[in-house]
């Protein structure tokens, strides 16, 4: 028997065909062991699976939540930004990103319906499997032993009668030896060895009976029982390996499978990345801002050693200056600085509105209004500005950068400069167009209504269509004179700029063929321009031509400004939308820099950033100053 086991132990080893029942027949309560350590390994697994989804589901919200911070929001001022392919690919790779981490979703998604769930599930199949094939191997161990107590039993039964039955010989024999006994003495001392002698056989008998029993029970738990239990037990732990391993192929194929779109994602990104044209970018700068003026033509030569009489105007506010400032700087106009003009124009005189949590004044509904036009006259504004230390150039700089900065600009946009307008114009005629090609559709689709209508009276009134064709029909009257005017104001300026190209041109031919010497002309006339880059059609004006004589009548040179220092800082309680360039749009939580407090008319001048500053209602903001800034 031993031999055989043995040798079946060796083929195990080389055939790796093993079998627990055969070869772990001793070791019940280490299979048991064994096993509920399987099932613990299994929860373990499970749990770091499900650890994971929640961590690739933390990721992909994470993911998600930054692409959505960088998006670009309705109504906001990166609308403009995005003519840019920098801003462009910038946006294309949040989208790719929002992909990216739809990817992440999946994994997760995939690795608690694929593994997760079946694991959880075939776990507890298993522990039941496992509770009956263990009941099971207790049943037969439970009978063995039943066996060999009975076995046990019927040995110590018959070794007790072999005894008595070999007391009651001696008995027997002494009795029959001694002379002095009866004869009825020695018979009953017979009879009862003969009775011993024959529960002894029957207790051997028994004992061979029970022998032969456990012997049979033995060789069959052994052989037959334990090493089917044990084998259903082996291939129920066989199968739980096995689902492990295919639980960890399938989260190894989880990820896989969205590699390709990931990657996909990712090609998105370097295509956005190399979708960037920087002499494209360059071109749009140009595009945004370029103007149309020309530049500056040569300044005049003023003889000093002339005489000069000037008529002054009693009205002028030059008077109260004095003859012993009169002389002037020129400077190249685009090269000018507006802050300083505009710091007095652009602070608001009417009173900032109410926060949006307050009652609306005179009915008018809360939220931001941007400043109106001042009600004193533009004289008075003009005194207070020539009582501070900024100069100015010309009366028309002024008149202009009053209708900039106090929202007054024309509907032709003539307060533009010439490329700019032909600019607003063109966009204002593309809209108008596609307003009227909506409503010719509109139309379109009523009078194919009305026509439906009129073949199959029972699906509607034809009547009740001609309300609504009339005034679709008014609608389209008015937006064709509209896009009629605007198409007018357009072909002007573009009539203006090609004859200003062509003079442009003609000038500079002049200037090359006088071989390098310089014209002493003005062409300040030609470039109907201000110093703030406001602009106006007709260069020939009454303002214009008399300012133009009182040029020289300021002394103090128009230094180039140097930023205003911050004073501290804000953060916007409520959201303020600037309707005109004198104030500053802000949103909720917003940080900006202070740059002038509130001089008690409501509102305080901030900066968001070197090139982008306007006052904000001071009710709006919280204020955080900073003591050891200095004033500017």
């Amino acid at each position: 028997m031993h031999s055989n086991r043995g040798l079946s132990r060796r083929n195990c080893l080389e055939t790796m065909s093993c079998s627990w029942g055969t070869e772990l027949w001793d070791q019940f309560d280490n299979l048991e062991k064994h096993t509920q350590w399987g099932i613990e390994f299994l929860e373990r697994y499970t749990k770091f699976v499900k650890e994971r989804s929640e961590i690739e589901l933390s990721y992909a919200k994470q993911i998600r939540n930054l692409s959505k911070k960088y998006q670009l929001k309705k109504n906001s001022k990166e609308d403009e930004e995005f003519k840019y392919t920098t801003c462009r690919a910038f946006l294309m790779t949040l989208n790719e990103l929002n992909d990216y981490a739809g990817q992440h979703e999946v994994i997760a998604e995939n690795l608690s319906t694929q593994i997760m769930a079946e694991l959880s599930r075939y776990t507890q199949e298993l522990k039941a499997e496992r509770k009956s094939h263990f009941h099971d191997g207790r049943r037969a161990q439970q009978h063995i032993e039943n066996s060999w107590k009975q076995l046990e039993s019927s040995k110590r039964r018959f070794e007790r009668d072999c005894k008595e039955a070999d007391r009651a010989q001696h008995y027997f024999d002494k009795m029959d030896a001694d002379i002095n006994v009866t004869k009825a003495d020695v018979e009953k001392a017979k009879q009862q060895a003969q009775m011993r002698h024959q529960v002894a056989e029957d207790s051997k008998n028994e004992y061979l009976t029970y022998l032969q029993k456990f012997n049979k029970d033995q060789h069959e738990h052994y052989y037959t029982l334990i090493p089917h239990i044990f084998q259903r037990i082996q291939e129920m732990e066989e199968r739980r390996v096995g689902r492990v391993r295919e639980s960890m192929r399938v989260y190894t194929e989880v990820e896989r499978k969205v590699l390709p779109i990931v990657s996909k994602c990712l090609d998105g990104m370097t295509k956005a990345a190399e979708s960037i044209e920087p002499k494209m970018d360059s071109k749009q700068v140009v595009e945004s801002y370029k103007s149309g003026f020309e530049p500056p033509g040569d300044v005049e030569f003023e003889d000093y050693s002339v005489s000069m009489k000037r008529a002054v105007s009693e009205s002028s506010f030059l008077n109260a200056r004095g003859e012993s400032r009169r002389r002037s700087r020129s400077k190249l106009w685009p090269l000018l600085k507006r802050n300083k003009l505009m710091s007095l124009l652009a602070s608001p005189r009417q009173p900032p509105p109410p926060p949006p949590t307050s009652p609306s004044p005179d009915g008018l509904p809360n939220g931001p209004q941007s400043p109106q036009q001042p009600k004193e006259p533009l004289s008075q504004r003009l005194n207070d500005f020539m009582g501070t230390k900024h100069k100015m150039h010309c009366l028309r700089s002024l008149k202009r950068g009053l209708s900039l900065k106090l929202g007054t600009g024309q509907e032709d946009y003539s307060h533009l400069p010439p490329e700019q307008r032909r600019k607003k114009l063109q966009a204002k005629l593309n809209d108008i167009n596609k307003d009227i090609q909506k409503e010719m559709d509109q139309r379109d689709a009523l009078t194919k209504m009305k026509d439906v209508y009129i073949k199959n009276p029972h699906l509607g009134d034809p009547d009740s269509i001609d309300p609504r064709l009339e005034e679709i029909t008014q609608g389209l009257e008015k937006l064709q004179l509209e896009a009629h005017k605007f198409e007018g104001w357009l072909t002007e300026v573009e009539r203006k700029l090609l004859e200003k190209g062509s003079e442009s041109q003609r000038r500079q031919s002049s200037h090359f063929d006088s071989q390098g010497n310089t014209p002493l002309t003005n062409n300040y006339g030609q470039n109907r321009e201000s110093p703030d880059g406001s602009y106006t059609e007709d260069p020939s004006t009454e303002t214009t031509m008399q300012f133009k004589s009182r040029s020289t009548e300021f002394d103090d040179e128009f230094d180039e400004e140097e930023p205003l220092p911050t004073i501290g800082t804000c953060k916007a309680l409520y959201p303020f939308e600037g309707q005109n360039e004198g104030t500053i749009s802000m949103a909720e939580s917003e940080m900006l820099y202070v740059i002038e407090e509130d001089k008690g008319d409501g509102w305080t001048r901030v900066r968001k950033n070197e090139d982008e500053e306007g006052y904000v209602p001071t009710s709006y903001i919280k204020l955080f100053l900073d003591m050891n800034a200095k004033d500017p």
